[in-house]
């Protein structure tokens, strides 16, 4: 319903705080893909925040992860790998969910912006 508001009301930047918190994983696909499709086809800045690792992996060329009120990464998605996460969380993070090349790809390539400068 929000997405739908910020469309009515031709925003250039679309907020989305946490758009898939709570979500099946086949709904949240469909929510990605929507913002994905606003950014991409629209040309809206979408800015999204997310605890779900593998979506930022898969949809984002860029993202920012926090740690202690900091930024603590800043760059492309697809580079949030194990290793990062483990210095992220401090503990040994379950990267077994996480998206890999052998996912099942999108119905069509995403690219997600998650600013612009």
């Amino acid at each position: 319903m929000a997405i739908a508001r910020a469309l009515t009301q031709q925003a250039e930047v679309i907020l989305a705080d946490e758009p898939i918190a709570s979500l099946d994983p086949e709904s949240a696909r469909k929510v990605m893909e929507i913002l994905a499709d606003i950014n991409r086809q629209d040309g809206k800045t979408v800015v999204v925040t997310l605890h779900q690792v593998d979506y930022a992996v898969r949809y984002c060329p860029r993202a920012v992860a926090l740690k202690g009120g900091r930024i603590h990464f800043d760059g492309n998605g697809a580079e949030l790998n194990s290793q990062f996460l483990n210095d992220l969380y401090g503990a040994d993070a379950d990267t077994s969910l996480m998206f890999d090349g052998n996912a099942r790809p999108a119905e069509r390539p995403a690219r997600l912006v998650m600013a612009r400068a």
